[in-house]
């Protein structure tokens, strides 16, 4: 199973704070530890929101809005992609994880959708065309 582990923003993230060469070497050990054990597919820290844009769509409309946002509106300020066998096993390597930024940090972890989760309606030519994506997606 698939997850998306998502790293909530903070006051001092959202401030642009770099992390300290301590925080840096704990989290490139996990990120090693993950690696290794063939748990990582892919994770990157995010820039502030104050230097990216969010976008709400209605119908035709296409309304972009500059950052800052609001932190009770929890911005992530990093994720990781996991190849997991369980919701355990990602709590699992969470409780193995450094502090990933000063204070408080708060976490979501969410299975991906997988092509079984949607039934009839994903056709076998739209199965094919998800695949094919993957593909050329692992060549790149």
């Amino acid at each position: 199973m698939r997850v998306m582990v998502l790293i909530a923003a903070t006051a001092s993230s959202e401030a642009g704070e770099k992390p300290t060469e301590e925080l840096l070497t704990a989290m490139g050990a996990f990120n090693e530890d993950l690696a290794n054990a063939g748990v990582l597919l892919a994770g990157e820290g995010l820039k502030p929101t104050s230097v990216g844009v969010r976008m709400t769509i209605d119908g035709d409309e296409r309304i972009v809005e500059p950052g800052p946002f609001p932190l009770d509106e929890r911005p992530v300020a990093g994720f990781w992609l996991w190849e997991v066998s369980s919701m355990e096993e990602a709590v699992s390597w969470l409780r193995r994880c450094p502090l990933p930024m000063p204070g408080r940090a708060e976490i979501q972890v969410r299975p991906l959708f997988e092509a079984s989760d949607f039934g009839d309606e994903f056709t076998p030519d739209l199965r094919e065309q998800e695949e094919r994506l993957r593909r050329k997606l692992a060549q790149d």
